[in-house]
């Protein structure tokens, strides 16, 4: 007969049994696990060397190719833009770089730098709409008529400054006298719409919209510079707008216009101008809209291009 003290005793031993079976186990659990992850952190490794290395070799084939296409520039635009008249308009976010670089390419192809306008904050700040709208339907140029569609303050500004900046595409004359264009800017300037260091003393026939990265949220200010650049180019021979790669994402101004089938079919887009491919195309898009054409160059997501050859002169 199996005593209490027996019966306890069984009981204990049970238990010290599954207690050293589990502290065995997982002390066995553990370093499988262990060394699992050990191995998953090796492979995560050599994965992270693997995309470094590829990494650095297409930056290097992609600053091998800047370099070849800045050292081929004067041989590809050389002529291309000869007697052709070009304004650039820059928006806030702008590099410095990148207006100078395309400022550069234009005078390499040829054409004349007729002025740099700056448009400020205040120019893409919806909450400036109505006084900007109110200046602008104030200095319209005399037997001057605005585009009735234009109600917004891009479409707008970019209509009154098309008057005055840009020549009539079917005569090659301008559509503002000298004074006109200059009371235009100074009032423009005077409220904090726009600057710029030497003023442009006649008008374009073409034009260059210089923009940023997007970096700006959902504010508006991406369809307010698209739609300043579509009624420009309404005006215009011929309007490119350029800016960064993220400039061709979300609601940023070129994703804006390739997005709305009227603009993509009459504004040429380039997306890539911290590049040297990106500065050339940008010249060369104006030869594509001196003939009616339209493009999306670049690298964004909606571009159907990286360039275009150079168009017969």
């Amino acid at each position: 007969m199996i005593s209490l003290r027996q019966h306890a005793v069984s009981i204990a031993a049970i238990f010290l049994a599954l207690a050293v079976g589990v502290v065995l186990g997982s002390h066995t659990l553990a370093g499988e696990m262990i060394s699992g992850l050990r191995s998953d952190k090796s492979d995560l490794n050599n994965q992270v060397d693997e995309l470094t290395a590829r990494n650095d070799r297409l930056t290097e084939q992609l600053e091998s190719a800047d370099r070849f296409i800045a050292g081929s520039a004067a041989r590809i635009l050389n002529g291309t833009l000869v007697d052709r008249s070009v304004v650039v308009l820059t928006t806030p976010d702008a590099d410095p770089a990148d207006i100078d670089g395309v400022s550069n390419a234009l005078r390499t192809a040829g054409a004349t730098l007729t002025g740099r306008i700056a448009l400020t904050e205040s120019f893409v700040d919806a909450g400036e709409g109505d006084r900007m709208r109110s200046t602008l339907t104030n200095i319209v140029p005399a037997g001057g008529q605005l585009n009735t569609g234009a109600v917004d303050q891009g479409s707008l500004a970019g209509d009154l400054l098309g008057l005055a900046l840009l020549q009539d595409p079917a005569t090659n004359n301008p559509r503002s006298t000298p004074e006109e264009l200059s009371l235009i800017l100074e009032t423009l300037r005077g409220g904090d719409f726009l600057t710029y260091a030497d003023p442009p003393t006649r008008p374009a026939q073409l034009a260059v919209v210089i923009t940023g990265n997007g970096v700006e949220s959902d504010t508006g200010q991406g369809a307010t510079i698209a739609r300043f650049t579509a009624a420009l180019r309404a005006r215009a021979a011929g309007t490119v707008l350029a800016g960064r790669p993220g400039a061709a994402e979300g609601n940023a101004p070129i994703a804006t216009v390739r997005a709305q089938a009227p603009l993509a079919t009459t504004v040429t887009t380039v997306d890539n101008i911290d590049r040297e491919t990106g500065r050339v195309t940008t010249t060369l898009a104006l030869t594509e809209q001196l003939t009616g054409g339209a493009g999306r160059y670049g690298t964004g997501p909606t571009a159907t291009s990286l360039t275009l050859v150079a168009m017969p002169r």
